[in-house]
């Protein structure tokens, strides 16, 4: 006999009134874009999807310009105009990837513009935030190429655009974003220094303990999930497709003795305690060290929802963009001990 489905968890997430009206209109507007054909009403997200400029001029101490890298993709830079060592210092570069699911949102989102710009300044870092393209207009592995085509153009100098050549290249993302970010490091893993994965978006056919327990949180409807999923995969495909499932696809090459995991960079991954997909999002980190990976290193956030770094008055949002920090300072710190380490052999 099946195991019954575990109960909802009971209350609601510890919300500010202004952050639950913003996540109820979210909601409702991703809910009403997503057509039964398959579609989406691109017309109607762009009423309410707000996009803000860039700004040449620094705006709270980053400047951000936009760049072509083809003539399809974009990447705006989030660039700090102080570092505290002065300009000279050379910076880590971060290549970022938003979330929504595949199908919403871009680099100029004015929430994802406002989240690169705060943690451009924390690092500091300059931040590489991809425009890639859009399902289920290009499904898999369409952002994929595209990350891998935007990580490239930064190691190959960014067009010049850069304030100087990168301390550390680092690869991250959120949600879908950390899905890409994911299989981005995957292709090119001897040229990422670390990967950050913010609730990274993960699927499966068969339903996790948290998804059947949290399929009233925000963002955790299984009927969304589910058209999402559709939207980006190619056709016919499940979510047992390696673009979706990864902790099994890392089991799989693990157990068919494929050793390309100890390469893997290390990672940081974020967990949010009332996150639909934080089963999928710990059990790959699980799979990552069990697979021979470096360093695997899970956040925890218990009273966090699905996306709660955009909320910026957050306790969990700020500790969040001090981790990110952190994780990225240690690593580009380690990268030029092991620098100057080969240089005095």
């Amino acid at each position: 006999m099946a195991a019954p489905d575990p109960p909802p968890r009971p209350g609601k997430p510890p919300l500010p009134w202004r952050a639950r009206l913003l996540v109820g209109a979210a909601s409702t507007l991703h809910g009403a874009s997503l057509r039964g054909d398959g579609t989406v009403n691109r017309f109607l997200l762009s009423l309410f999807d707000r996009a803000a400029p860039p700004t040449p001029a620094p705006v709270a101490g980053v400047a951000s310009t936009d760049h072509a890298v083809s003539d399809h993709l974009r990447v705006r830079l989030f660039t700090p105009t102080t570092t505290g060592d002065g300009d000279s210092k050379q910076l880590p570069v971060v290549v970022y990837f938003h979330g929504g699911g595949f199908v919403f949102h871009s680099a100029a989102t004015a929430q994802y513009d406002e989240l690169c710009r705060r943690l451009a300044s924390a690092i500091p870092a300059v931040f590489a935030s991809v425009d890639y393209c859009l399902a289920p207009e290009h499904k898999f592995p369409a952002p994929y190429d595209d990350g891998e085509a935007a990580l490239r153009w930064v190691l190959a100098g960014a067009g010049d655009a850069l304030p100087s050549s990168p301390a550390a290249v680092f690869v991250a993302g959120d949600s879908a974003g950390g899905n890409v970010a994911h299989h981005v490091a995957a292709r090119l893993p001897n040229n990422v220094a670390g990967l950050v994965a913010l609730q990274p978006f993960f699927g499966g056919e068969a339903p996790t303990q948290s998804e059947l327990r949290l399929r009233g949180a925000p963002f955790g409807a299984p009927e969304r999930l589910a058209w999402l999923w559709r939207a980006f995969l190619p056709p016919g495909a499940t979510r047992d497709h390696e673009a979706a499932n990864v902790p099994a696809a890392i089991r799989r090459d693990a157990d068919g003795g494929e050793g390309r995991w100890r390469a893997f960079p290390p990672t940081l991954v974020c967990v949010g305690g009332w996150d639909v997909h934080q089963d999928r999002q710990r059990a790959y980190a699980e799979a990552l060290h069990a697979a021979g990976a470096v360093e695997v290193t899970v956040a925890e956030y218990p009273d966090a929802i699905h996306a709660f770094y955009m909320f910026e008055e957050l306790a969990d949002s700020k500790k969040l963009v001090a981790d990110v920090a952190e994780f990225v300072n240690q690593r580009t710190e380690q990268l030029k001990k092991r620098e100057l380490d080969r240089a005095k052999h």
